[in-house]
C-alpha cells in the first residue's frame, strides 16, 4: 500500500492545497488514488472527493485505537495505488498543549506511514533548515522528506543541497501561488460545490507542482512504506432494516466510517434530501448528520411537505440519530446568518440561534446515562458549532480531554440528537443499539 503523508510545522502551511495539488496530478497521471484527512475535519475530505475524484476518509488516533486506525486506513488504500495523508495541525500537535496523542505524528507512526514535511518559507532562507533539523530531531518520527513552500527556484536551488545532507529526500518547492488560494469559512473550507471554477484551478495547480516538485521521487518514497499488518475489528450483525440518510447541501457532513459501520450491521442506506424530495422514503430508521442547515433556513422552511413527513415520523417513535446542523433541523425554528428565523420540523419544541462565536470545539468523550443503549455505554464524538440550542438536552455525561464535564444529549429511547458529531467505530454497539430499534420499529 504505497502511502505518504503531508504535515507541517502549524496550521496555515498550506496543507489542504499542497495535498489537493498532488492528489490532482497523481490523478492527471492516471492513478488510481485514495486520501486520508488526520482528526475530525469534514470539508477536507469532502474537497478530495467530489472534486478531485479520489476515495477519501478520515483517520483519527483519538476515535478508535492502532489495531482500527491501520483496518480503516488498508480497508480504502489496498484498493487503490497510493494514497496521500493530510495532516492536521502542527506534525506534534495531539490533544493537549503538551502532547502528541492523536497528532499527525502518532498517525505517521500507527499506519508506518513516511511523512513529507512541508514547510513555509515565506520571509525565510536558511531558517527554514533549522526547522527542518529541529523536526527531525525532535520525537519519534516518519519524517522522510520535505516540500519548501512559498520559495522561489533560486532560492530552493542554494538550499536543496543543505536539506539533502540531512538524510531527508528533497521532493521540491512550491512558487507563491496567489491566484489558486482556497476559500475558507467558519467550519473550515468553503464547500467544493461553492468554488468558482475549482476543478479547472487545481488543474493549474498539478501543473505548476509537475514543474517545481518531483512526483516521481514522491511516488518512490511512498512505494517505499512497510507492509502493515491489519486485523478486522469484530462488528455486531443486527439485521436488515432500511436507514433513511439526510443528503443533499445543507446535510453533508458526514464520516464514509460510519455509513459502512451501519452497512456491515445490515442496514440498507436510502438516502434521501431534506430540501428537494417531498417526503422521507419508506424507512425504519433515520439519520441526519451535520452541515449548514442555517446557510440553507428558506430553502428548508418552503418544504413544508418534508418537514411534516419528519415530524409525524418522530411522533409515531421512528428512531432517529441527528446531530448539530441534523439536531439543529428537528427543533422549532433556526436563525440564519442575518438574524431571519426559520422554520424547520419543530420535534423539539425550542429555538436555536447564532451565538457568533465558537461555542463548543473539541473531541469528547460520552457516556450515555439513559435511553437508547444501555446505561454505561461509552462513545467518541467532536464538537464544532458558532449555533447553540435553547436546550442542548441533559441525558448523556461529555468530558473534554482537559476533565472538564458537562451533560448534553435528548435521547428518548427511540432518538439520540445533540451537537456532537459520532464516530460509531469508537464503539461499534452504538451504532448496533440503533439498528435493534430500527429492527423493532420495523416489526411493530
Amino acid at each position: 500500500m504505497p502511502r505518504v503523508l503531508i504535515a507541517a510545522p502549524a496550521s496555515g502551511s498550506g496543507k489542504t492545497l499542497i495535498t489537493c495539488g498532488i492528489l490532482q496530478a497523481l490523478v492527471d497521471r492516471g492513478l488510481k488514488v485514495s486520501s486520508f484527512k488526520c482528526g475530525p475535519d469534514y470539508i477536507d475530505p469532502m474537497f478530495h472527493s467530489r472534486v478531485i475524484g479520489t476515495r477519501s476518509k478520515n483517520l483519527d488516533a483519538f476515535f478508535v485505537g492502532p489495531d482500527t486506525l491501520r483496518y480503516l486506513f488498508a480497508r480504502t488504500a489496498s484498493e487503490t495505488d497510493i494514497s496521500v495523508i493530510e495532516g492536521v495541525m502542527g506534525y506534534y500537535d495531539g490533544l493537549a498543549a503538551d502532547c502528541s496523542k492523536a497528532s499527525s505524528s502518532e498517525v505517521a507512526l500507527i499506519t508506518k506511514t513516511p511523512t513529507i514535511l512541508l514547510i513555509d518559507c515565506k520571509g525565510a532562507s536558511v531558517s527554514v533548515l533549522a526547522t527542518l533539523k529541529g523536526f527531525l530531531e525532535f520525537n519519534d518520527n516518519t519524517i522522510k522528506g520535505v516540500i519548501f513552500n512559498r520559495m522561489s527556484e533560486r532560492v530552493f536551488d542554494a538550499i536543496k543541497p543543505k536539506a539533502e545532507a540531512m538524510g531527508v529526500k528533497v521532493i521540491g518547492y512550491v512558487p507563491k501561488v496567489t491566484d489558486l488560494i482556497l476559500e475558507s469559512r467558519h467550519l473550515g473550507l468553503v464547500l467544493p460545490s461553492e468554488i468558482d471554477s475549482l476543478k479547472e484551478k487545481l488543474h493549474k495547480l498539478a501543473e505548476v507542482l509537475e514543474e517545481s516538485l518531483d512526483i516521481d521521487l514522491l511516488i518512490e518514497l511512498a512505494s517505499a512504506a512497510p507492509d502493515l499488518e491489519i486485523k478486522e475489528p469484530q462488528v455486531p450483525y443486527v439485521g436488515n432494516v432500511r436507514i433513511g440518510f439526510a443528503e443533499d447541501e445543507a446535510f453533508c457532513f458526514t464520516y464514509v466510517d460510519n455509513i459502512e459501520l451501519l452497512h456491515r450491521c445490515g442496514a440498507e442506506i436510502v438516502p434521501f434530501s431534506p430540501i428537494h424530495d417531498e417526503k422521507i422514503p419508506d424507512v425504519d430508521g433515520l439519520v441526519f448528520s451535520g452541515g449548514y442547515p442555517e446557510l440553507h433556513g428558506k430553502a428548508i422552511e418552503a418544504n413544508k411537505s418534508m418537514r411534516d413527513s419528519v415530524l409525524q415520523a418522530l411522533r409515531d417513535g421512528m428512531p432517529c440519530m441527528a446531530e448539530c446542523g441534523g439536531f439543529m433541523y428537528l427543533h422549532r425554528k433556526v436563525e440564519d446568518g442575518e438574524g431571519e428565523m426559520h422554520d424547520m420540523c419543530g420535534f423539539f419544541d425550542k429555538d436555536v440561534y447564532n451565538t457568533r462565536k465558537l461555542t463548543r470545539f473539541g473531541y469528547i468523550k460520552l457516556e450515555a446515562c439513559e435511553g437508547m443503549l444501555p446505561e454505561g455505554t461509552l462513545m467518541k464524538g467532536h464538537e464544532f458549532h458558532y449555533w447553540d440550542s435553547e436546550d442542548s438536552g441533559s441525558d448523556w455525561r461529555a468530558s473534554k480531554p482537559s476533565g472538564k464535564e458537562y451533560r448534553c444529549i435528548h435521547d428518548t429511547g427511540s432518538m439520540i440528537a445533540g451537537f456532537p458529531h459520532l464516530y460509531y467505530y469508537s464503539n461499534p454497539e452504538v451504532a448496533a443499539g440503533f439498528l435493534r430499534k430500527a429492527l423493532e420499529y420495523k416489526r411493530r
